[in-house]
């Protein structure tokens, strides 16, 4: 694969399949997973939570071989309710796996964010893979997620200067999360 191959675009409805396969795939050997990412994905499509900008796949050859969602959720604190994006899932097909395509995805999805006026985003992640984009652990912030997870894998980005300025709280993920 060499960079000018791969597209990356906001997702299609043609594409629903070929991405569920993808994710599916994608996870099967993943030893932190349950394995229904790629339900959670169909899920949050039919929800207020879905933003279709934000839902952004990494064609190569006309093969979708990576595919990103950025969704709704919010921070919620004594006194405010912040409102933030949920970095999940990030696939990419094994065979591109190390290639950049998740690097790629992550990036794009975060311009387009911008561009949409959020101006953070929450995942439960890699401690060692999400750092290298800018992410933080969220707990330097005051964020905390809604369940028992080490810290290091609660992270948080500012996508603007103090995007996360002042917020602090308990995350309020979409109910596509708990289903």
């Amino acid at each position: 694969m060499n960079s000018k191959e791969l597209k990356i675009r906001k997702e299609k409805t043609k594409d629903f399949r070929a991405v569920f396969t993808l994710i599916r795939e994608a996870f099967k050997n993943e030893q932190y997973s349950d394995h229904k990412e790629q339900f959670l994905v169909e899920r949050l499509r039919k929800s207020s939570a879905f933003i279709p900008e934000l839902s952004i796949v990494a064609v190569n050859d006309n093969k979708i071989v990576g595919h990103i969602l950025l969704t709704k959720l919010k921070i919620i604190s004594d006194k405010n309710v912040f409102h933030s994006l949920a970095l999940a899932p990030v696939s990419v097909s094994t065979e591109y796996q190390g290639k950049g395509v998740g690097g790629k995805l992550i990036n794009q999805a975060h311009k387009m964010a911008k561009e949409l006026g959020y101006k953070s985003i929450v995942l439960l992640g890699h401690e060692k893979y999400y750092p290298r984009f800018g992410y933080e652990q969220a707990a330097k912030y005051g964020i905390k997620l809604p369940f028992e997870v080490p810290k290091e894998n609660c992270m948080a980005i500012e996508l603007v200067e103090n995007g996360l300025n002042g917020v602090n709280g308990m995350v309020e993920y979409p109910k596509e999360f708990n289903e």
